[in-house]
């Protein structure tokens, strides 16, 4: 084997662990946008989103045994899982090792999704945002890649990607809520006309009747 070899995996896991992340984190914002309409399944597009996070986590692993088996930097347990402990490039590298641990929280929660809090769930898996952003600045600071035109190309479409279904996730919220308080508005509004009460509106006390005085 070539002393180059466990760089060369280590590089190209790397890629791939990033490529996913992000492919993970589109897919869940096609599913949260409805831009795809219900085709295919919901339940197939819940499943591939769940393996392309899974597939991350993996490559994520073999990113971090080729720089393990490495001997060039010689890096060690210490140095990719707690940030700042590396010798070499500790800022960059430090990028990775908090992407890494954002990654198997939004993995690991999602597996235990119903025996945690909802709200829980949903804080920690909006930290996927940034566990792509400390990906891409790990690759940007840290990568051998961070010049190939192919790699940046790459990176910017997947970086406009998530920004552009972000915003539009978050347009198409505030549509449906406008709808919904429409809806509710008219509603109102046409039960008023008719003449009719909400079941929960407050009615008008009745009006006590005056006996007339007996004429003595």
């Amino acid at each position: 084997m070539s002393s180059q070899t466990w760089w060369y995996i280590a590089r190209s896991g790397g890629i791939v662990a990033l490529a996913l992340a992000g492919a993970s984190v589109l897919w869940g914002l096609f599913m949260s946008t409805r831009l795809l309409n219900g085709t295919p399944s919901p339940k197939w597009l819940l499943d591939l989103h769940r393996f392309l996070g899974g597939l991350a986590v993996v490559f994520t692993g073999i990113h971090i045994a080729g720089l393990m088996f490495d001997s060039y930097i010689g890096f060690t347990w210490v140095d990719v899982t707690v940030p700042m402990a590396a010798g070499w490039k500790p800022g960059a590298v430090a990028w990775g090792v908090v992407g890494m641990w954002l990654l198997l929280a939004v993995e690991l929660t999602s597996l235990v999704m119903k025996r945690i809090p909802r709200r829980a769930w949903r804080l920690i898996h909006f930290t996927s945002y940034a566990m792509v952003w400390t990906g891409v600045m790990h690759g940007a600071l840290a990568g051998s890649d961070a010049n190939n035109r192919i790699y940046i190309a790459g990176v910017s479409l997947m970086i406009l990607g998530i920004f552009y279904l972000t915003i539009y996730r978050i347009l198409a919220v505030k549509r449906r809520s406008g709808k919904a308080k429409a809806k509710s508005a008219t509603a109102r509004a046409a039960a008023t006309t008719s003449g009719s009460t909400p079941d929960d509106a407050p009615r008008p006390a009745p009006r006590r009747q005056r006996v007339p005085a007996a004429n003595n």
